[in-house]
């Protein structure tokens, strides 16, 4: 009887054992809040056939033009992380020097511009946010506080003089009705303070939804694969036809303020990997 007591008492203390390092276990790695990393994905197409070949991927309009990129560029900033509850983290908010970047299709690898962004909280995500173009209130932080993207923009040709700001959004190439023989140039941007200029403000922000949810933790680095459909640009919200009195544009006019609309609209998520 001792003996059949002993046991029971000693398979007791093990069962508690257990139970007590599962419990610490699971504690551990529920308090185990280290960051980890995310990455973004851009694959620039036309109606979601990815990866232009500049100067040779050609599309033709909802107008019936038919118009190719020998340039295709533009600015993203202010991401934001969006959690299963509503709650946003906010990558670099309006710090253009850490937080904003060029997606530049001449640097494409195999159709494909990437963004890695670090020290990113310990979190399910559910919703991204994108700022497209460089926010009035980064902006009138002022050149100093945003030299390292400045001299960046200047460099890869996203930036006019301080006083006329950056070039949001850089469109380049040829259209014409048979073939694209015509040149054109469409750079989207603010003219400086919008407010003082009274000019039209052409930062955008996108909030897209994932499809899968994006699991941030020091082991997982998300991989969010985001598709533009260049088609939005003469064939989105508002159907454009380019001529000789928009194909050579520069800045905030009506023209440019309808495309800066109608490509708000091309990004959506395709898919996420958790890796």
């Amino acid at each position: 009887m001792k003996i059949y007591k002993f046991l029971s008492l000693f398979f007791i203390a093990c069962t508690l054992f257990s139970l007590s390092s599962c419990s610490s276990h699971d504690d551990d790695e529920m308090q185990d809040a280290t960051p980890g990393n995310l990455q973004l994905k851009f694959e620039n197409g036309f109606n979601n056939l990815g990866d232009i070949v500049l100067n040779q991927t050609t599309q033709t309009s909802s107008n019936g033009q038919k118009h190719q990129f020998s340039t295709l560029k533009y600015i993203i900033s202010n991401i934001t992380l969006i959690d299963e509850h509503g709650n946003e983290f906010k990558y670099h908010n309006n710090d253009p020097d850490k937080g904003a970047f060029i997606i530049d299709q001449a640097e494409a690898v195999a159709g494909i511009n990437y963004i890695n962004l670090t020290e990113i909280p310990k979190n399910n995500y559910k919703k991204i946010k994108l700022g497209l173009g460089i926010s009035q209130n980064a902006y009138l932080i002022g050149q100093e506080g945003q030299g390292i993207f400045w001299q960046k923009a200047k460099t890869s040709g996203m930036a006019w003089s301080w006083a006329a700001g950056y070039v949001f959004t850089k469109l380049e190439g040829k259209y014409g009705t048979s073939a694209p023989t015509n040149e054109f140039m469409n750079h989207c941007g603010n003219m400086g303070n919008t407010s003082a200029n009274n000019t039209p403000d052409l930062y955008r922000e996108i909030t897209l939804d994932l499809p899968t949810t994006a699991r941030v933790t020091k082991e997982i680095t998300p991989s969010i694969h985001i598709l533009a459909d260049l088609n939005q640009y003469l064939s989105g919200q508002t159907a454009l036809t380019l001529d000789n009195t928009n194909d050579m544009a520069m800045g905030s006019s009506q023209h440019l303020v309808n495309v800066t609309d109608n490509i708000v609209k091309m990004f959506k998520v395709d898919h996420v990997h958790n890796d």
